[in-house]
């Protein structure tokens, strides 16, 4: 029934009639697919290090911080500045503590995965409520922001790598589980380049890179640290294992990419005119079958969603190559010709092959761009030609349409004139040099006239100076993009690159062609009937013999790289560091103590404060500067109303409100104008009656009262 609802759901879709983008649709896929991608012999299912419902719960938590720090939409450089007044570091803490509220359990190694998974949902908020996409943009890239300072904020390397960024995590879905995975691979999957970028991020992936850090043999899920990689005794590196690390793997693929060329090469430049098979064209064709075999092996594994554009564009140069073997074969079933003048089957075939190889030319340099992306030159160079071609698509796809249109117009024409289909190869020609910016108007003047020219001059119109200006500026604008974050992409591909051999690697590495060996050599003879132990000891043995030239390499520099790590350890520094120019003085022992000279007293008073602006600074010294002139002031006051009181008699000096002030004063006046003994009583003058009026009063009652 979901199968159904999902296919339902696609044509509602194609059809218009839901527009709602559906969940996971960038990255489920890969999901589905991943756990084929595991070793042969690791059957169990992955299990999440936090169960799912915590993982899903935290999620919810930090989705609420974000919606709660960012209510509104926003400028993107107001999340991503330094010092933002946004992501604080109160929004910050509050994110890393995310994983233990109310006392439930301490489950803060999972926050920087959460907040990849939030990043998602807001990415899918946005497709769907696209009047507030803006906003769920930013919120999305909150979620980065504070995954890459929760990264570059932890000390504990060892935690950090080994906890946060490589244990792996599912979420709740429909009540079910997802396929656990972790922050290096989520990243990668999301192209979350802020966090691909940070710096454990990559201190992680060199690690994993160099093969100190390895996934254990008993727990795919999990990795462990290279054990040996301090270790200075040669022979101790000389481990087939060690194959398994992907700079290693690399390597490998770069000299048979390089062996490949030199056969092609020599293999064209050394023709057969008899058609027999060479050693040279025999090894060519065995690297070539070996691909093809790679090929076919991980589509199997992976599934066909793991294909992509260096996958087709092998799988071309491998069809040629495959035709041109054929054409060889169709060749020796022919007999060669009598009359050396003269081409018989057996010739024409053999010069077919080579054409077919020749023509792959082009294709095989091509494809050496392929293994060397790990270089920075090479890599960003491919970036750029992965996201121009991305954005060619749009390109393309117009001018399919406008190709089949004119076409078939042009067909039509081409019929009504004569009733006969004559001239579809004058008119695909002709559309194809308009596109190429070379049109031809003469052979359009008679064609259906006037309909033939006029519809011509249109599509010439449309394609050279629309469709064409289009492409350009899709082409500029992808350059742009990616010149501007050069660095970043290049992090995010070499990543990319690091985790294609980290996933889930074989046991048994056979790097193309090695792999027929493995395939026809000790698969099929040997692992369906020999026991686990005995066939790993065969393969560790066929190994050691296949890659021991690179295994005798590397077993040098891991011999040098262990006495550096040693050497940083005496000092107290990581494993990977390396001392720079700057660093020479202090590792000599000659180090400046900038404290005992007084430059760091120095540097102290003459630094800015990058943490806040300077009108924000300047408010704050206007605001203490007021609040000590109202103490001045307050100070002044109290000061001069001091002085007049202490001239009076009376001890007292304390000031009174001005209502209570003329009734005192009126009671004063009472007292001097009226004479009366100390036991009179008189009645007294109520404040709301004025001075004056209170006075006559009191006289006027007076002599009543003494009589």
């Amino acid at each position: 029934m979901p199968t159904l609802n999902r296919h339902n759901s696609g044509w509602r879709r194609l059809l218009g009639w839901d527009q709602h983008p559906a969940h996971q649709h960038h990255d489920q896929w890969w999901e589905e697919t991943r756990r084929r991608l595991l070793p042969a012999y690791v059957e169990d299912t992955i299990e999440s290090a936090i169960p799912p419902e915590e993982v899903t719960k935290i999620a919810v938590r930090l989705r609420y911080l974000i919606e709660e720090v960012i209510p509104c939409e926003m400028e993107e450089e107001l999340v991503t500045r330094s010092h933002s007044k946004v992501i604080t570091r109160q929004v910050v803490q509050a994110a890393r503590e995310a994983g233990g509220v109310d006392g439930s359990p301490q489950h803060n190694d999972c926050v920087v995965y959460c907040l990849l998974i939030c990043k998602r949902w807001f990415r899918h908020q946005a497709l769907v409520e696209l009047w507030d996409a803006s906003m769920h943009q930013v919120r999305s890239t909150a979620c980065e922001v504070l995954a890459k300072l929760i990264i570059e904020s932890e000390d504990d390397q060892q935690y950090l790598m080994h906890s946060v960024l490589l244990r792996r995590y599912s979420i709740l879905i429909d009540g079910e589980p997802t396929l656990p995975s972790n922050v290096i691979e989520k990243a990668v999957d999301l192209h979350a380049l802020r966090v691909i970028g940070s710096s454990g991020y990559q201190k992680c992936i060199s690690h994993l890179w160099r093969g100190w850090l390895v996934q254990d043999e008993d727990d795919p899920a999990s990795f462990v640290d290279y054990k040996d990689r301090d270790n200075t005794s040669f022979v101790s590196h000389l481990d087939p294992d060690r194959m398994r690390a992907p700079m290693y793997q690399n390597a490998t693929q770069v000299l048979f990419s390089i062996l490949y060329l030199v056969l092609f090469t020599i293999a064209i430049n050394t023709i057969n005119r008899n058609g027999d098979l060479d050693g040279i064209e025999i090894i060519l064709y065995l690297f070539t079958l070996g691909f093809i075999f790679d090929e076919f092996i991980k589509v199997w594994k992976a599934g066909y969603y793991i294909l992509g554009f260096w996958d087709a564009f092998n799988s071309v140069l491998y069809s040629l190559l495959v035709v041109s073997l054929v054409m060889r074969f169709i060749a020796f079933s022919k007999a060669p010709s009598e009359d050396p003048l003269l081409k018989g089957p057996r010739e024409k075939f053999n010069e077919l092959s080579y054409n077919f190889l020749a023509f792959s030319a082009p294709m095989f340099w091509i494809r050496l761009l392929l293994y060397l992306d790990s270089f920075r030159f090479f890599g960003a160079m491919l970036v750029v030609l992965k996201v121009m071609m991305k954005e060619s698509v749009i390109f393309f796809a117009l001018l399919v349409v406008i190709l089949i249109g004119f076409l078939q117009s042009f067909i039509g024409l081409d019929i009504a004139e004569d009733l006969q289909l004559s001239d579809v190869t004058f008119i695909v020609q002709a559309m194809l040099n308009a596109v190429m910016q070379s049109p031809d108007f003469e052979g359009f003047e008679q064609f259906g006239h006037p309909f033939g020219i006029i519809l011509y001059y249109c599509f010439t119109f449309i394609v050279m100076v629309v469709l064409l200006n289009v492409l350009i500026a899709l082409y500029n604008s992808a350059y742009e993009d990616i010149y501007d974050n050069a660095d970043d992409e290049y992090l995010a591909l070499f990543a990319h690159k690091t985790m294609q051999f980290v996933r889930a690697p074989d046991e048994n590495v056979f790097i193309a062609p090695f792999n027929l060996i493995e395939i026809f050599c000790l698969t099929l003879p040997f692992e369906w009937w020999m026991s686990k132990q005995a066939y790993e000891r065969l393969n560790d043995v066929v190994m050691a013999v296949l890659y021991s030239p690179v295994l005798l390499i590397a077993a040098y520099v891991e011999t040098r790289t262990a006495y550096d790590i040693l050497g940083n350890r005496r000092r107290g520094d990581a494993d990977d560091d390396v001392v720079e120019e700057w660093e020479q003085l202090q590792v000599s022992g000659n180090s400046i103590d900038f404290e005992s000279d007084g430059w760091k007293k120095t540097v102290e008073i003459v630094k800015p404060n990058v943490e806040d602006d300077l009108a924000v600074v300047e408010v704050r010294e206007l605001r203490a500067e007021v609040a000590d002139l109202k103490l001045m002031i307050e100070a002044l006051t109290r000061s001069l109303s001091v002085e007049p009181e202490s001239k009076q008699s009376k001890p007292e000096t304390k000031s009174l409100p001005e209502p209570e002030a003329e009734a005192e004063a009126e009671t004063e006046a009472k007292d001097k104008d009226i004479d009366i003994d100390t036991e009179t009583k008189t009645e007294p003058a109520t404040p709301s009656e004025d001075a004056g009026e209170g006075s006559s009063s009191a006289t006027l009652g007076a002599p009543s009262e003494l009589k």
